[in-house]
């Protein structure tokens, strides 16, 4: 049996272990949280490293990108260090791949038009291949990099303007403390509307499900939410507040959808190479073999597809 250990900042309430199966193989995947304490996660990726098949790095980033541009994140990549045997990957290695994926899913099999639709994308530069689709099918965007992460309320609307942003911005912002950008441990359940007029004017809300739920409002009414990561408890939350229809774009493993550094970590396990050693196509190639799919949910009809 393989075993994939996601090792996060964020909170351990949402913590969950799952046995389950990809081509054949069994798989052993458990997430554990470590409630935004950095060394404490140092101390679980030291203690299981060379046991472990491969390990998740959640909660926060390794890298980001805008264009062929990548930045590494300080504080990630001292606690990616305290893996000597074991991989370790953030999941963005795969967001490139999968998340182009699922927009062109989302289209071609399931006739979703993007064309004019006004996308609200929480932050585009931790899921650039995304943001990417998105523009490419001709959605009407706003990136919300600078409001999200960093709580300066301008909105970006163009990629060209996120990616002059991002060269200008990324080197510094990267050595920054991540719990200044990005709500880890008990911050992760909490919710302040302040800046619901962005949700209130955009058909569709895209991105990081930890950033869509920090300025949630008290209604999303019909709004379309593609995300990744979310719980029982976060569904729910969803239905209560009246979204219309939600997309994660890894599938649901016995009640919930893990993160991309946890598939990442499966497809690396299955495979045996090396992150650096995997292409955008290994990891296409790999998810068609498997057939990976998004899970949609239909609160409209309650229907989950």
């Amino acid at each position: 049996m393989k075993r994939v250990m996601s090792v996060s900042l964020g909170s351990s309430t949402r913590n969950h272990t799952v046995e389950t199966e990809f081509l054949g193989t069994k798989f052993l995947i458990e997430r554990i949280g470590t409630d935004g304490d950095m060394d404490e996660a140092i101390q679980i990726i030291s203690k299981y490293d060379g046991i472990v098949d491969a390990f998740g790095l959640g909660g926060i980033d390794l890298y980001i990108y805008a264009g062929p541009n990548r930045y590494t994140f300080r504080d990630a990549e001292r606690i990616a260090r305290a893996a000597k045997k074991t991989p370790i990957v953030d999941g963005s290695g795969l967001k490139n791949t999968l998340e182009r994926k699922v927009i062109a899913y989302l289209q071609n099999e399931m006739g979703m038009v993007f064309a004019g639709k006004k996308v609200l994308m929480v932050c585009a530069v931790d899921r650039f291949g995304m943001a990417e689709s998105f523009w490419e099918a001709g959605a009407t965007m706003e990136f919300g990099d600078l409001i999200f992460a960093l709580g300066i309320p301008v909105s970006i609307s163009s990629l060209k303007s996120l990616e002059r942003l991002a060269r200008i911005m990324a080197p510094v912002v990267v050595k920054l403390p991540f719990k200044m950008l990005y709500p880890t441990g008990e911050k992760q359940e909490k919710v302040n509307p302040k800046y619901a007029r962005y949700y209130d004017r955009s058909d569709i809300i895209a991105g990081d499900f930890h950033f869509i739920r920090r300025y949630m409002p008290e209604k999303l009414t019909g709004k379309c939410i593609i995300t990744n990561t979310v719980t029982p408890n976060d569904v729910e939350l969803l239905r209560d507040r009246g979204a219309g229809l939600l997309v994660t774009t890894t599938p649901e493993l016995n009640g919930r959808s893990f993160g991309t550094n946890v598939m990442e970590g499966v497809l690396i396990a299955l495979t045996g190479k090396t992150p650096d050693k995997m292409s955008p196509e290994n990891y296409s190639e790999i998810l068609e073999q498997i057939g990976f799919k998004p899970r949609v949910v239909n609160f409209l009809n309650e229907q989950v597809t």
